[in-house]
């Protein structure tokens, strides 16, 4: 369905059950749940899907092992759940991660959690090798019969120090536990949402519509490509624009102060020494100031961060000078033998927090916790507003269950099926060893007639999706790559499969290609001439003249330089 499609259906049909406006994860995740429950609804976001807060995450699936710390049992139980499950539904895209601790205390931090309770620290003591060890424990017993990832392990300074070469010889000890890795969140969110679409013809998403104002029982929606208005008339409004809330509130003229957001950055680093330095674990560490931090392969790249600083509007999150300070500094405590400076830096990116408002002096004490706060219908709105407040990548589906039951409740309907075990996109019947990759591309390889080499990408791409993606491209093999670039990734692209993504995932701009329906903006893959190229046939496939085409080029440019603080000339590097 195309975009003028989808704007017909909005227009033929402005009397709905449900509206949600915020296509992040949460927003995303309960639209899903309530297409499979039968509902008719509407998902609408004034800007691409999976492009605010959801988009600025560590990659990370985990249960929060600091968050026992805080007490939040139920919390800690729920995300190790809730990221099994990941692993088990969209395992083409969410793998487990050892995820390794390195500790240079023993005693360090036993006093945290009963301070932390009685409100009388305002920083915790470095966590030692006792603490670490009686949370492990815990975090292992809250796998329990899932057993999806393996149990932790402990080990001493000369093992460590073996598998580690370069780690702090200052270590006593190392604990390596296993959480896990989104590889690629915004494609995630994606197929979620075409999943939800696929299960329900009366469930429809749209991305660049924006909400203006709301009056008695009608919220007034305004295309932001065209500029055209449409008068929505909803049973039931979800508000999931996690940071925006708030001001998504006010445009419908209700003054709310539900969220107290902290920006997060991160930086992608192509550092081959540090890449092979972690080899293949998260490193999960206290900064010196007591921040937890990580370092984190991303594909052949390394993920650094994060920070955790208060923030009132979230339009302004980019990361700073002082955040990128922090993160080379950091780097230093568990490998000092190993340099890291400006000129390793391909790609930043930075997101608030939809945290609930909190008085808490220190913004890490903030619960990561998911809630629903409702505005019930007033004399000036006729329909009940629930806004999802909080919530994390991993506890996601827990969080749309929630919403999806309190709306079905409000709609007099009873839920139809769970989705605990429903696999996800590229996820359904994917091959899960050798035997069944071989079985899967022998298949795909009979209906398409590309190479096993050219689909074995393609299935490490997208799951079991790149089937469909096949058999759009058929003559691929014949078809140019894209500029040859000293990156295999980039290379592995085609012109046909940068057309299939632009024709089937409702690309409106050239960024939600390049940022969010590929990982060639966030993995520092573009030059000129590759940006020059896919510009092209994103033109082509989508009917762009010449002049808009340049208009998209620019704009590209324009986001990668203010949002990220990046140029692309001979390949992406930070702008000093």
């Amino acid at each position: 369905m195309q975009r003028e499609d989808r704007l017909e259906f909005i227009r033929n049909r402005p009397n709905i059950s449900v509206l949600i406006i915020g296509a992040g994860i949460n927003g995303v995740g309960t639209f899903w749940d309530l297409s499979l429950q039968g509902i008719d609804l509407l998902l609408v976001d004034r800007q691409d899907f999976c492009s605010g807060a959801s988009a600025a995450s560590s990659h990370m699936a985990h249960g929060g092992i600091r968050y026992l710390e805080n007490g939040e049992f139920r919390l800690v139980r729920e995300a190790v759940s809730e990221r099994n499950r990941l692993i088990e539904n969209a395992p083409h895209y969410v793998k487990p991660l050892p995820t390794t601790i390195p500790i240079f205390r023993l005693f360090s931090g036993l006093l945290n959690a009963p301070l932390k309770f009685l409100g009388w620290l305002d920083r915790p003591s470095e966590r030692g090798a006792v603490v670490i060890k009686a949370g492990l424990l815990m975090y292992d017993a809250y796998t329990g019969k899932q057993a999806t990832v393996p149990r932790h392990r402990f080990e001493g300074k000369q093992r460590t120090l073996q598998r580690f070469p370069t780690l702090n010889s200052d270590i006593l000890f190392a604990a390596t536990y296993y959480d896990a890795i989104i590889n690629a969140p915004e494609r995630l969110c994606l197929e979620l949402l075409m999943d939800a679409e696929a299960a329900n013809a009366e469930a429809l998403a749209i991305n660049y519509m924006s909400v203006v104002n709301a009056t008695g029982d009608t919220v007034r929606l305004q295309d932001e490509v065209s500029g055209e208005c449409f008068d929505i008339r909803p049973q039931v409004v979800i508000n999931a624009a996690g940071p925006w809330i708030d001001i998504t509130n006010r445009a419908m003229g209700e003054k709310t102060a539900f969220i107290g957001g902290t920006k997060g950055s991160h930086l992608v680093l192509d550092h081959p020494e540090l890449f092979t330095a972690i080899d293949g674990h998260e490193f999960f560490f206290e900064n010196h100031d007591g921040r937890i931090v990580l370092i984190c392969p991303l594909h052949n790249r390394v993920l650094v961060g994060t920070s955790d600083i208060r923030i009132t509007d979230p339009d302004e999150a980019v990361i700073t000078e002082e955040e990128i300070d922090y993160f080379i500094e950091m780097v230093d405590i568990v490998f000092p033998s190993i340099e890291v400076n400006r000129s390793h830096i391909v790609y930043t990116y930075s997101g608030v927090r939809p945290l609930p408002k909190s008085k808490d002096d220190r913004t890490g004490q903030i619960s990561r916790d998911h809630s629903i706060k409702t505005v019930e219908k007033t004399d000036r709105i006729g329909f009940p507003l629930l806004n999802l407040i909080g919530g994390k990548w991993t506890t996601f589906r827990a969080f749309a269950t929630g919403a999806t039951d309190q709306t079905l409740a409000r709609l007099g309907k009873k839920r139809i099926q769970s989705t605990e075990a429903i696999k996800i996109g590229g996820g359904k019947e994917y091959p899960q060893n050798d035997s069944e990759q071989k079985k899967w591309l022998e298949r795909t390889n009979a209906d398409s007639s590309l190479s096993e080499e050219r689909l074995r990408t393609l299935l490490a791409r997208y799951g079991t999706y790149a089937e469909t993606i096949a058999a759009f491209i058929t003559s691929d093999t014949a078809l140019p790559k894209l500029v040859d670039s000293p990156l295999v990734d980039a290379a592995e692209y085609s012109t046909r499969e940068i057309a299939f993504l632009a024709l089937h995932e409702q690309v409106v701009h050239l960024d939600d290609l390049l940022l969010r329906r590929s990982l060639l903006a966030m993995l520092g893959q573009l030059t000129a001439k590759m940006l020059e190229q896919i510009t092209e046939v994103v033109a082509q496939a989508l009917g762009w003249s010449p002049e808009v085409a340049q208009q998209e080029a620019d704009r590209l440019r324009k986001i990668l330089g203010e949002k990220h603080r990046i140029v692309v000339d001979q390949g992406q590097k930070y702008r000093e």
